[in-house]
């Protein structure tokens, strides 16, 4: 069965050439603004999403939002003209996995898709586990970081990138082995989405100064706890 794709686009001429290339390979389901979009999500069913930026009646950072709302899981992809360094970091803080700007090539959009598809399939953990790191309690099946009773909800990716760091507390972890753990590739702009999730994890564990994500320059990361 074809995986189902939530493409929103009111580009009618570009719609029509993504959505035409797609079809080869996805089901998808195409609309014009982010609430048509959205009421469409509620009702489920999407493996990912495909979402321009710059939308009618509901742009695509507030799609995106009420999404992750309701779908931690999904993976994202934004696609749009909007080039700022500003609009990228964003759209990742919302918890889309990727930003392509416009134009764009349909391969390289495909090889995303696949990418972020496979890693959604291969992302499992073990049920009924939680792991303590310092004053903290990490429930990875519900992507859960919570601290005295303050839950933080995290996207998968965060919760992804979390567990792999308490599997390998206290000692180095490579840039090149995140990236491929977590998105299949260890490219450039996949390091750029990296870096996002890392800064959210640290501005979490400020609570707790016994925990820290340290940069090993030219090599990776080491998640410091006790």
């Amino acid at each position: 069965m074809k995986k189902r794709i939530l493409y929103v686009e009111d580009d009618s001429t570009l719609a029509f050439l993504t959505a035409d290339n797609l079809e080869q390979h996805y089901d998808v389901v195409h609309f014009v603004n982010g609430k048509d979009a959205f009421e469409a999500f509620k009702k489920g069913g999407f493996d990912l999403c495909i979402l321009d930026v710059m939308l009618p009646e509901m742009d695509g950072f507030e799609l995106a939002a009420a999404i992750r709302n309701l779908d931690v899981e999904v993976p994202i992809i934004f696609l749009s003209a909007k080039t700022l360094k500003e609009d990228r970091i964003k759209g990742l803080k919302l918890g889309a996995d990727d930003y392509l700007v416009k134009p764009y090539s349909i391969e390289e959009l495909i090889l995303k898709i696949e990418v972020f598809l496979q890693r959604s399939q291969k992302l499992t953990v073990v049920k009924n586990t939680t792991y303590t790191v310092g004053a903290f309690t990490f429930d990875p099946v519900n992507y859960l970081l919570d601290k005295e009773g303050e839950t933080t909800q995290l996207t998968e990716r965060e919760s992804a990138l979390l567990k792999l760091f308490i599997d390998h507390k206290n000692n180095v972890l490579k840039r090149e082995k995140i990236l491929t753990a977590l998105w299949g590739t260890d490219d450039y702009f996949m390091g750029r989405s990296m870096d996002v999730f890392i800064s959210r994890l640290r501005k979490i564990f400020r609570e707790d100064e016994n925990i820290r994500i340290e940069n090993i320059p030219r090599v990776g990361f080491k998640l410091v706890a006790p």
